[in-house]
């Protein structure tokens, strides 16, 4: 095991495009960190600079007590595992699993009883003479994360090793990592676009942009208290709700709604100023199902109900504009996209917000519906520079102020 530290690391290709963009980042010993974004913003690059498949433009990486910038990738002491597997096919899951330990050398006696010992924590002990064709997708992963294993690195890294896996083997391989990683200990730096798997797997989760570090934090963190518009929107499934909005005397003002602000956030300067507003979803609930005197209630009409078991997003329309700045764009976009949102089908000046709520709610399509909010939890940034502004402490109460809907 061994502490990573990148400082002022750049990494750019020719003249003009820069991947990695002066990023310091300190990962501790026995760690599990992830790196988070969308398409092009720098964490695979980041994943094979510390590998050593990339050479640094300007910074330094250091490995334990090593800095190791300039030092070839079999001088680093790192394992990778691969979004692709890697696995020879001609070869059993044992031969696959103790392949880097035949090239290093090393006895049989002892390969076989590493290989044998990695294969019975991966569960794979009743398949080592199996070729991968007989192997599922899962099990095809576990092999090459046993590969990675036993040859007891100071790191692993790990590039999107369940994107080629179903959505319910996903579910399951991420728990097999968090349970093996809790027993190694093994500082493990993992790149995955999918934000619910940085937040489900990540001690702490580092979040990119353009090849500029966003913030770095726990994932509850990242989802209380994002330090910018674009990891507000990045992170959190549904998505934050975003709105234009204006501070008053009386509250914060959106699309005819007006809501009291919490004594707590410090918003004064900003009073008769535009700012950026930011609700979750899960701060909104069926008002008939849980009402909280404290709290005030909105009245919308339902426009889309998706029922998921245990709870019930409930879609309506806003009249206001949805926020689409460069921000929020990046946000939206998927791995491989060049980040365009596709519009819902809204009328012109509306915005679609997301209510997750209680599943015993009554709310369907084209019905009205009374949502209780909490203002203590909402998001405020700045209109200008999309940086997080005044203060939220999550479940302090708030005053009851009227509200209302525009006719």
């Amino acid at each position: 095991m061994a502490k990573i530290v990148l400082e002022g690391v750049t990494k750019a290709f020719g003249s003009d495009v820069v991947a990695v963009n002066d990023v310091s980042l300190e990962i501790g010993d026995g760690e599990f960190m992830v790196l988070v974004g969308p398409s092009g913003c720098g964490k695979s690059t980041i994943l094979r600079l510390l590998a050593g498949l990339e050479e640094v433009t300007q910074g330094e990486i250091y490995i334990g007590d090593r800095n190791v910038t300039d030092l070839p990738p079999k001088e680093r002491d790192v394992a990778m595992v691969f979004q692709n597997y890697a696995l020879y096919p001609h070869m059993t899951v044992e031969q696959n699993i103790g392949f880097g330990l035949r090239l290093r050398g090393t006895p049989k006696a002892e390969m076989r009883s590493k290989v044998r010992e990695a294969a019975k924590t991966l569960g794979l002990h009743t398949y080592l003479s199996r070729k991968p064709a007989e192997l599922s997708g899962g099990q095809r992963q576990r092999v090459a994360i046993g590969r990675a294993m036993v040859r007891e690195p100071k790191a692993f890294l790990m590039d999107e090793p369940l994107s080629n896996l179903d959505a319910k083997l996903r579910v399951q391989m991420r728990a097999e990592l968090a349970t093996l990683h809790e027993r190694l200990a093994t500082t493990t730096v993992y790149v995955t676009h999918d934000q619910v798997e940085a937040m489900t797997l990540g001690q702490r989760v580092a979040v990119l942009r353009d090849g500029v570090l966003q913030q770095v934090d726990t994932p509850q963190a990242l989802y209380n208290t994002p330090t910018n518009l674009f990891v507000a929107a990045f992170i959190g499934s549904p998505p934050m709700n975003l709105v234009e909005a204006e501070i008053q005397n009386r509250g914060v003002s959106f699309a005819g709604f007006t809501l009291p602000v919490p004594e707590q956030a410090d918003l004064s300067v900003y009073r008769g100023r535009s700012l950026i507003l930011g609700i979750r979803p899960s701060d909104m609930e069926d008002a008939d199902v849980w009402q909280s005197g404290s709290l005030p209630v909105i009245d919308v009409k339902a426009h889309v109900t998706e029922e998921l078991g245990s709870e019930v997003n409930v879609l309506f329309r806003v009249d206001a504009p949805p926020v689409a700045t460069a921000d929020t764009v990046a946000a939206a976009s998927e791995e491989g996209e060049e980040g365009a949102v596709i519009p819902l089908l809204i009328g012109e000046g509306q915005s679609m917000f997301c209510a997750r709520v209680d599943a015993r709610t009554a709310a369907r399509p084209g019905a009205p519906v009374r949502l209780s909010v909490d203002p203590s939890r909402f998001h405020y940034f700045d209109k200008e520079t999309g940086m997080r502004i005044g203060s939220r402490r999550a479940g302090t109460p708030v005053p009851v102020a009227s509200s209302n809907h525009p006719s």
